[in-house]
């Protein structure tokens, strides 16, 4: 049958000869679709696919992941170890034995010089699980630095932090299949279409079969806004206000679930007296959100049989990230929405395998969510690995943030970048350009040769990208996928997992401590360390990880060796017969004043900025800038900008504008919408050199995550057209 012009050539899909697929997960965000790579005779990797018997994605993927396999093409690439004495000089080619001896010696120069703690070390949320236990290991175990961290700092930190406070460790409660059962769902700071296209997907289709109240908290009137049935949009950095009155209602008509508070928390009268002062007249004139709103919000949320709450960086990039997660845990607990279907606060995590660096990296402690500060977790993994329990530290580190004013005060003098750019992703560029001149040593380990940081490295280790290598991740959910290694790094690229286990080798002369080389011998062994615990992965393998397209933890031995298979999806934790990780068993309902500590628009700088994500983009554009087919929707940097503001300013769309801060400017392209009010531009934090010239990135005290979405800023018209699209070419080329 023919549809449309019979005479036309009919649409027709390229062949490309693909003669194999090969099972993986998705290496972009937190969502851990399954995806299978194409490859052809050659075995080149041709295409991608969704995986149709995988629950997280059932067969689709978004914009990203189709053109996945496309990465292994990309420019700019590290192919060869590179050394050099100062990193004002060329950088020279040399072998890996060479450039791995440089790395040792000069670490421990440094340390023998300065204490161990003079070397800092900076990791990501984009490697393999394996590779980050053994990372921690080598960290923890021999080199000995208590200065390190992960870059997951800038965007899930405050949702770790929250989850703590609340429940006493992390882990989202819930999964995916949550919006197949609930009756109300808020989302704070949460653009699903663009940031999480596929979650978003799973959320309409629940919604389509049985219908529930979508409400979205955001400034800006977002994708998921749009599609809203009450969208909030709050005065940035208020939420906790919000928050706070919401409860108030709440707890003032007895909507709480009070068989629930009492059975399983802590901390209600103390919540309620602070609650009281937020009456939703007085929260009103902080939020911006009218009183009659509030209340019916508060009302549609607490009567709801089952209420799930979902958030990403719209919360968790804030003064009050950490406060806002708790604020958003407090609503659940009062109206017993945590453990139950359709039930539960679910952080949307940001990078591929944040979830893996907060369970395995031992970045903010020890393996499988342990604490540096028990004297029975250092004791306990200590004789795991081999190594005398005092060489461990007896408090966590500097996080990610601290560390760079660490090296501003020369107390760390050495630095190994591995998977990341601060150059690009820390605010105030300009202040993190003059730290990265100060330092002795840098070790930058990356798949890209051409990053900002790497301009200040004095070695750089070559590293392979996603399915290049062999390993699990864990999703937002919890649930631990698997990558299959589908081609080789290029040239003489190495996994990462190869590099910390050369380095290993240096700093281990005497090998007291056992480093295996294969991933899935690594996993059992995390297994063995997850016994017991909240996080047990004992009854996985690698083997029943691809079979099962993913199992979700926890997923015990005695639940395998029963032949309990792991469901296809649904798992949660926190159940409603369960208990909390506290050690009375209960969570805490936790009061949260709010202190306006925000940069705030003045007669200087009156225009809100805020930042976030585009859906064909991925961070710093290291990847996707590289694609075609991903860059050709957003090749350059721009802003939304309110229709009425432009023609004040008299600006029209295409011209480019200058925005100016406290710290710096940027040069972008204007797009009038009015998905912005008039007081604010949204500016994707993609491009190089431009979205993080202007962000102050005041820190939260619990966390110590940006408010990359609290600044303030003044717009001007560029003169010179021309000369504008010259300097905002520069800031989109690697």
């Amino acid at each position: 049958m023919l549809f449309g012009r019979a005479k036309k050539n009919p649409i027709k899909i390229t062949d490309k000869g693909v003669v194999e697929w090969k099972y993986a997960t998705c290496g972009y965000c937190s969502t851990g679709c399954s995806i299978e790579v194409g490859l052809n005779e050659a075995g080149k990797p041709v295409s991608s696919r969704g995986v149709g018997g995988a629950d997280v994605n059932r067969g689709k993927l978004c914009l990203k992941g189709i053109f996945e396999h496309e990465l292994f093409d990309s420019n700019g690439r590290g192919t060869k170890p590179l050394i050099r004495d100062h990193f004002h000089e060329e950088f020279q080619p040399t072998n890996w034995d060479t450039a791995l001896d440089k790395v040792h010696d000069r670490f421990r120069e440094i340390q023998e010089k300065h204490g161990r703690d003079s070397v800092a070390i900076v990791s990501t949320g984009q490697m393999l699980t394996e590779e980050f236990y053994t990372l921690g290991k080598l960290t923890r175990g021999l080199i000995g630095t208590n200065n390190y961290d992960g870059n997951t700092t800038l965007c899930m930190a405050s949702a770790v932090s929250g989850y703590k406070r609340s429940f006493g460790s992390d882990g989202p409660p819930g999964c995916y299949e949550d919006f197949e059962h609930t009756d109300c769902l808020i989302a704070w700071g949460s653009n699903l279409p663009e940031q999480h296209p596929i979650i978003y997907w799973r959320m309409k289709d629940a919604q389509e079969k049985r219908p529930f109240p979508l409400i979205v908290v955001d400034p800006r009137v977002t994708m998921l806004a749009q599609n809203a049935d009450i969208h909030l949009p709050v005065t940035p950095g208020t939420d906790v206000v919000l928050m706070n009155a919401m409860m108030h209602v709440i707890l003032k008509d007895g909507l709480e679930d009070k068989r629930y508070i009492e059975a399983n928390t802590n901390g209600l009268e103390e919540l309620r007296a602070e609650v009281e002062k937020y009456d939703p007249v007085t929260a009103s004139k902080i939020c911006g959100i009218d009183e009659d709103t509030i209340r019916t919000v508060a009302r549609l949320f607490a009567k709801a049989g089952a209420a799930m709450q979902i958030w990403t960086m719209g919360i968790n990039q804030s003064t009050h990230g950490s406060d806002g997660v708790v604020g958003i845990n407090n609503l659940a607990l009062l109206t017993g929405n945590i453990g139950k279907p359709g039930g539960t606060s679910l952080s949307i995590t940001g990078q591929c395998n944040a979830m893996g660096t907060r369970e395995w990296s031992s970045c903010s402690g020890l393996p499988n969510h342990r604490v540096l500060e028990s004297e029975q977790d250092r004791k306990d993994v200590a004789k795991f690995w081999g190594i005398d329990p005092e060489f461990l530290p007896k408090k966590r580190g500097l996080f990610q943030t601290d560390i760079y004013p660490a090296i501003e005060t020369g107390e760390i003098k050495g630095l190994w970048l591995i998977a990341t750019n601060p150059m690009s992703s820390l605010p105030n560029t300009a202040r993190i350009r003059k730290t990265m001149e100060k330092l002795e040593f840098c070790v930058v380990q990356d798949c890209y040769r051409d990053t900002e940081s790497a301009q200040y490295a004095h070695v750089f280790l070559p590293a392979g990208t996603w399915a290049e290598k062999e390993g699990v991740m864990t999703n937002t959910e919890r649930r631990v996928n698997i990558v299959k290694a589908l081609t080789k790094p290029p040239g003489e690229a190495k996994p990462d997992l190869w590099i910390f286990n050369r380095m290993a080798e240096r700093f281990n002369k005497k090998g007291k401590v056992s480093f295996p080389e294969h991933p899935a011998d690594i996993f059992l062994e995390m297994g063995e360390l997850s016994k017991g615990r909240l996080c047990d992965i004992t009854g996985m393998t690698h083997k029943l990880i691809e079979e099962r397209r993913g199992i979700q933890w926890p997923y015990t031995r005695e639940q395998a060796e029963n032949g309990e298979m792991p469901p296809a999806g649904g798992k949660r934790i926190y159940t409603i017969d369960g208990t909390f990780s506290y050690p009375d068993g209960r969570a805490k309902l936790i009061p949260l004043p709010f202190i306006d500590n925000n940069e705030v628009p003045d007669e200087k700088f009156p225009i809100w900025l805020n930042t976030g994500r585009l859906i064909e983009h991925w961070h710093g554009r290291s990847k996707t800038g590289k694609l075609a087919d991903n860059n050709k929707y957003a090749p350059i940097p721009f802003i939304e900008i309110n229709p009425d503001a432009a023609h004040e300013l008299g600006i029209r769309e295409g011209e480019y504008v200058r925005l100016v801060s406290r710290r710096s400017d940027a040069i972008v392209m204007a797009k009038p919408t009015h998905r912005v009010p008039k007081n604010m531009v949204f500016l994707p934090f993609h491009f190089h050199d431009c979205a993080n010239r202007l962000t102050l990135g005041l820190l939260d005290p619990h966390s110590r995550q940006p408010a990359y979405k609290q600044q303030a800023i003044r717009i001007e018209l560029m003169a010179d057209q021309t000369e504008a699209a010259r300097m905002s070419l520069e800031m989109r080329e690697f």
